[in-house]
């Protein structure tokens, strides 16, 4: 039996009815399909692009390379289009594919991945020209899209941002109130100008970040819990085992309280956003600082305390900047004599990740760029780290800053940038605690199980410890074991 291809307008309508437009190409990529598949793809690709509102042949391609990805089944794209997925799906992560040797070559290659991925969202919303177009421009209004090169203030009070786009850089010229939205710029993040151009120099009327959807992907009851966590930094000598141990009760119900077990009961997923242990040289003197001063045995301890968890929830764990691999991000996975030493309902992934959990899509990062934007902006305070995420959100990539504390590696694919808006962004790092919602996505900052060390006391760190937050889709719940 010869299937045809699925027919071009059967697709146009299909985009149309999510409320999105479809580029002639992007269509092509889409044929294949037989038809019993596409509705899954199609609402699938319209939830990937949700900030966007023409879907394009990149962003399909994108797309249905993640979703091959997924798994070596050739049934994958037939899982989606028939809403069944498995309980954990990995959307994205570096673990596996990592291939930069940090040669120039690598560089551009990943810088042009960041400006590609982000334009892509920020051309649905302007109609940049190139800025070597310009020169043949004079005197009107003009929108450009580039990677902020420098940021500084002029004699006059004013501010220039140098924007670099692939084909030439121009300055641009913010005044007034637009002067402190200016000076809160990275660096090396690509935004959108609006302004006019008055052939030296553009006089910006509006900066624009690619910013996620109003509402983004809405709230909706899942039907089960997720609990969010980091930081456990087991082998430090100020790791908490009785606030790790109240946690333990209360997953296994033994806290005597109905209500806490029925809650305790819904949880389905434990996220554990890094720092699984302390590790060994991270910081000046920690050998003082530690009860386990051997990494196998940091990770063997770290094994047994997550083992006591029941197993009928399943633990994503994530690493960060204390734990045993590469230190630029992003991070691979826990190398399997580790991973291997823990038990079998726990799933490791790397650093950040975009997951689902029976569809809800949740994008984990440990947050090590916290620290770059909150030296960067003066507003931002780690006593709120969900103000710094929802900066992150604004600006769709997990860490904005090139250069700075946060160690990036120059892989081929920028693995940082938030092209997929996820239903939770999950952080750590900080060892402090905060959520909000911003536009419809769950910010968490998790809290950590760690007291404070001499070294947080040096620098003035004072962490909330033994916090873990529990949502559903709907509703969070801040539950205290420290």
């Amino acid at each position: 039996m010869v299937i045809k291809d699925v027919d071009s307008k059967l697709i146009i309508k299909k985009f149309a009815l999510e409320g999105f437009n479809i580029q002639p190409k992007a269509i092509e990529a889409l044929k294949p399909f037989i038809p019993n598949e596409i509705d899954g793809i199609v609402k699938h690709i319209c939830k990937c692009c949700s900030g966007s509102f023409i879907i394009t042949e990149d962003d399909v391609k994108r797309i249905l390379n993640n979703l091959k990805s997924l798994s070596d089944s050739k049934t994958v794209q037939n899982k989606v289009s028939n809403n069944v997925t498995q309980s954990v799906q990995v959307i994205k992560d570096v673990s596996g594919k990592s291939c930069c040797q940090g040669k120039i070559e690598d560089f551009v290659a990943y810088f042009n991945s960041r400006y590609d991925k982000i334009y892509s969202i920020l051309r649905t919303r302007t109609n940049p020209v190139r800025i070597s177009d310009l020169r043949r421009i004079r005197s009107q209004n003009v929108e450009v899209v580039g990677i902020v090169d420098d940021v500084r203030e002029t004699s006059n009070g004013n501010a220039i941002i140098e924007l670099e786009d692939k084909t030439g850089v121009v300055n641009v010229i913010a005044t007034g109130k637009l002067k402190d939205e200016a000076m809160e710029l990275l660096g090396d993040e690509v935004i959108a100008v609006s302004g006019m151009w008055n052939g030296r120099f553009i006089i910006a009327d509006r900066i624009i970040f690619p910013d996620i959807p109003i509402n983004g992907n809405g709230k909706r009851n899942w039907g089960f819990c997720i609990a969010f966590i980091s930081d456990t930094h087991f082998g430090s000598a100020t790791f908490m085992q009785e606030a790790w141990q109240r946690f333990v009760n209360f997953m296994n119900c033994e806290t005597g309280d109905d209500r806490a077990h029925k809650l305790a009961e819904s949880i389905k997923y434990i996220i554990l956003a890094g720092d699984v242990v302390d590790g060994v040289g991270i910081y000046p003197g920690q050998e003082k600082e530690l009860s386990i001063k051997d990494i196998y045995t940091q990770y063997e301890f770290a094994a047994e305390q997550i083992e006591k968890l029941p197993e009928r929830v399943k633990v994503i764990i994530s690493p960060g900047n204390h734990d045993a691999v590469r230190q630029a991000e992003p991070q691979p996975k826990l190398p399997e004599e580790f991973a291997s030493l823990f038990p079998k309902n726990v799933i490791h992934v790397g650093n950040p990740a975009l997951i689902t959990l029976d569809g809800v899509r949740v994008q984990i990062y440990h947050g090590r760029s916290i620290d770059d934007l909150i030296t960067r902006i003066p507003r931002l305070s780690y006593e709120k780290p969900h103000g710094v995420m929802v900066e992150l959100l604004r600006r769709r990539h997990l860490s904005p800053a090139y250069g700075k504390r946060s160690p990036i590696a120059p892989e081929k694919e920028d693995y940082l940038v938030i092209d997929e808006v996820p239903d939770v962004l999950h952080s750590g790092h900080v060892h402090t605690f905060g959520t909000t919602f911003y536009r419809g996505v769950f910010v968490v900052n998790s809290s950590t199980w760690q007291s404070q060390t001499e070294f947080q006391r040096k620098m003035n760190l004072n962490p909330m410890p033994g916090i873990v937050s529990v949502y559903n889709g709907e509703r969070v719940a801040k539950l205290k074991f420290a």
